[in-house]
């Protein structure tokens, strides 16, 4: 799994027009699957997610995490993170998983974010066109991949 987190202000992300997920201060993380993952990785990168420490604590340091802030997350599955751009013009994408394989597992992220103590938890719509809007806080952005 590969992860993009974004520490913001607020963030959102509309499907036709309507607000489908929203939070205010906490992380927004993209979410792509790859063909290999599983329960595990899923497992490790909620786990990790929930813990990084990007937000400051009394003295303005990176030293507190979205558990400890109380946070909350908005979770928006982005096959495009496995693009390959290094042949040709246009991205190959044969490092994402299948959507029957991806979806569950981006819902069950989700629900371990929540089973972790995470709230509120938002997502996208899996497949859909999406409008992803948000305000970056520091800017604080981290590209996660699982083991």
């Amino acid at each position: 799994m590969r992860a993009v987190v974004q520490r913001v202000s607020e963030a959102a992300v509309r499907v036709d027009g309507e607000v489908v997920g929203a939070i205010g201060p906490g992380l927004l993380v993209l979410l792509a699957v790859a063909p290999e993952d599983g329960e595990a990785q899923v497992r490790w990168l909620a786990d990790k997610v929930a813990n990084l420490r990007v937000h400051a604590d009394g003295q303005g340091r990176m030293n507190r995490s979205l558990l400890d802030v109380g946070g909350g997350a908005l979770v928006v599955s982005q096959f495009t993170l496995y693009g390959d751009c290094r042949r040709g013009r246009r991205p190959s994408f044969v490092g994402a998983a299948r959507p029957e394989h991806a979806e569950p597992l981006v819902t069950r992220f989700a629900a371990r974010l929540r089973d972790l103590g995470v709230a509120p938890v938002e997502t996208g719509v899996f497949g859909a066109h999406m409008a992803v809007s948000l305000v970056n806080d520091g800017p604080v952005t981290l590209v996660v991949d699982t083991p």
